[in-house]
């Protein structure tokens, strides 16, 4: 009988901020293509630069869609369709962010789904043409690797990230390769949790980011 150990991979695991946050601007300017018309780039360096101060509020991946346009109608008053947008101030999205995701969700008529697709596919896509970059993007937190490698017992990857991701990153950076069913990822439910509570072990740990 062996301890289990179920682990988040954003923010336990792995620094994807800037990963993450580059996929939401271009998941962003395919799903709201006429808010970035002249947009200037400099514009869009301070969204990415502000993406990583908001990131903790961030549960699933979708949301940063909605961060960064929220961000652009902070700035271009002209493109505003949400009665949050104005004088809203980055400390205020950290600290209301539960409050404001349903009330733009509702104004910009959105849809969960929807968005979670298009954000999938962005990084397969950026994934596909240009693997070496896509991977640069993300970074391991120091000492991950050798733990994963050496761990005495059982890993269980726990993450609201799409699995494949998850996965493709833990061969490249860390040199590491779990079993399918060991990465329960974004839309596989809580069959995790009755597979943990089924199996003869003694004593499962959980370690999530905030």
């Amino acid at each position: 009988m062996g301890d289990l150990y179920a682990l988040d991979f954003d923010g336990v695991l792995c620094d994807s901020c800037g990963e993450s946050s580059l996929s939401a601007v271009k998941a962003a300017k395919i799903r709201w293509p006429s808010l970035f018309n002249g947009v200037e780039s400099s514009l869009e360096e301070w969204i990415v630069d502000q993406m990583h101060v908001v990131r903790p509020v961030v549960e699933t991946g979708y949301e940063n869609l909605l961060l960064v346009r929220l961000l652009l109608e902070i700035q271009l008053p002209s493109i505003r369709k949400s009665s949050v947008a104005a004088g809203l101030t980055v400390e205020e999205i950290l600290e209301n962010w539960t409050k404001l995701k349903p009330v733009i969700m509702n104004e910009w008529n959105e849809n969960r789904d929807e968005l979670i697709e298009l954000f999938g596919k962005v990084r397969d896509e950026w994934l596909e043409k240009d693997f070496s970059s896509w991977i640069g993007a993300n970074r391991l937190y120091p000492g991950v690797s050798d733990a994963l490698k050496f761990a005495s017992s059982k890993v269980y990857i726990v993450t609201t990230k799409q699995s494949r991701f998850a996965d493709a990153l833990l061969q490249q950076l860390a040199g590491v390769t779990l079993p399918s069913d060991r990465i329960y990822g974004l839309g596989m439910g809580f069959v995790y949790l009755s597979l943990m509570v089924t199996q003869n072990i003694g004593s499962i740990y959980y370690l999530v980011s905030f």
